[in-house]
């Protein structure tokens, strides 16, 4: 007797294990439950995407739905866990609630080391975990050493296989190994999402379609130049139709900012409900180009729907990712290398994106994934070109001891405390006399 837990905390995510569950990557089980959490910062007056009108074309495939912020009021999703010790309590409390009784149970989660799927797998111990990616995170390396008690129950990873040629990093330190999600039942589930949700309004055929975004590392002002260059570049490549899905959790109202440059250039742009799902406008819209900057939409767009799509602002993102083991480094290299430029058209493709990955991921996570040294040794011993060098700092390179790293004596200087003093009141004073 299995219960099946599915956590959640995204329409796209739960489309995603909806896909998963239609293709048959989970066995029968008793009963399957639909764990929703609301991370909105005032969950409270934000409503939870269950209660979205896409959300109908999902809801068949669990017997159940439940409120995870409901079960642990009134503490917040996003940073609460229990207590070691109160695991137990929790868990009885739990199986109590949920009506869950001795049942046998499997977890699904989106993430192992943050939000509401750390508290799930704490209390449930020893339940065998399956973690699934709804986008591009999972090709990157594990942000930080997992408990092995955890670590061991992961059977797989689950995800869209949206970058070919390029294996999820992602808890391969546990020898976790990953399953794409077939390409039929992932569009299967997006036209059924799109036709329960309202349908879009968008007045000409073939339009550019830009993809609003929250950027990892930039502000809101840096994030609106992001929108008015997708825009501009659009029109430049002779665009006069566009539609801007927003971010989910975009306000309300229209983006005065993008309305006014559109119109300047003599464009038409319409702007969409951000409870829209934008792989949901792929087939509805059939949009002639696909713009944005880092959004896994796009390698959706170009992988499941065979679209046009441009990247643009994806250096300024690189610049001001910090730190080097940010968890959305590796997304941003993808975008930044694989995807066309807006503006040129060019793309910085690497001869082999997996060996880039794997080198990126232990750069950044050496002590995590310790066994992928001599695959990183090897690539950027290999003469790689100047645009991936430049994704790899020099220093750390020399920390690391890495080809590409300054010389041994050089080295031996750049770790001394006086001449990094020194350095940095050069560096000080070369910005003051420059304002």
């Amino acid at each position: 007797m299995t219960t099946q837990i599915f956590c959640a905390s995204t329409l796209h995510g739960a489309a995603t294990l909806a896909a998963a569950i239609d293709a048959g990557c989970f066995r029968p089980a008793r009963r399957r439950v639909l764990l929703v959490s609301n991370r909105a910062a005032e969950p409270e007056v934000s409503p939870s995407f269950d209660e979205l009108p896409g959300f109908d074309a999902l809801r068949d495939r669990f017997d159940e739905v439940l409120s995870w912020n409901a079960a642990i009021a009134p503490f917040h999703p996003s940073g609460w866990s229990p207590r070691p010790g109160d695991a137990p309590l929790w868990e009885r409390h739990l199986r109590r609630l949920w009506q869950l009784d001795d049942d046998g149970l499997e977890l699904t989660v989106d993430s192992v080391e943050a939000g509401p799927a750390v508290a799930v797998t704490g209390i449930f111990l020893g339940t065998p975990v399956h973690v699934y990616e709804d986008g591009l995170a999972g090709y990157g390396p594990t942000g930080s050493k997992l408990d092995p008690l955890l670590g061991t129950r992961v059977r797989r990873l689950l995800h869209l296989g949206l970058v070919p040629g390029v294996k999820p990093l992602l808890l391969t330190e546990f020898g976790v190994e990953s399953e794409v999600i077939p390409d039929d039942a992932v569009r299967a589930v997006f036209r059924k999402v799109g036709a329960a949700s309202p349908a879009p309004e968008v007045p000409y055929r073939a339009p550019a379609l830009l993809i609003g975004e929250h950027l990892p590392g930039v502000g809101p002002e840096e994030e609106e130049e992001v929108r008015l260059r997708m825009l501009r570049g659009a029109v430049a490549l002779g665009h006069r139709s566009l539609v801007l899905s927003p971010h989910a959790t975009a306000p309300a109202h229209r983006p005065g900012p993008l309305e006014s440059e559109a119109e300047r250039l003599g464009a038409e742009l319409t702007v969409l409900d951000p409870s829209l799902l934008p792989e949901t406008l792929f087939e509805q819209v059939r949009p002639a180009l696909v713009v944005g900057c880092v959004s896994a939409a796009l390698f959706t767009a170009r992988q499941l729907y065979g679209l046009d799509v441009a990247s643009t602002g994806t250096r300024e993102v690189l610049d001001r990712l910090t730190p080097f083991e940010h968890g959305d480094r590796v997304p941003v290299v993808l975008a930044h290398t694989l995807l066309p430029e807006l503006e040129t058209g060019l793309t910085r493709a690497p001869a082999n994106p997996g060996r880039l990955v794997t080198a990126l991921g232990f750069v950044a996570q050496p002590r995590v994934h310790a066994e992928l040294r001599p695959a990183a040794t090897a690539y950027l011993a290999d003469g790689i070109t100047p645009a991936e060098q430049e994704l790899f700092p020099r220093r750390r390179l020399t920390v690391l001891g890495l080809p590409g790293g300054l010389p041994g004596r050089l080295a031996a200087l750049s770790r001394s405390p006086a001449l990094r003093r020194a350095a940095g009141r050069a560096r000080r004073l070369g910005r003051t006399v420059r304002r």
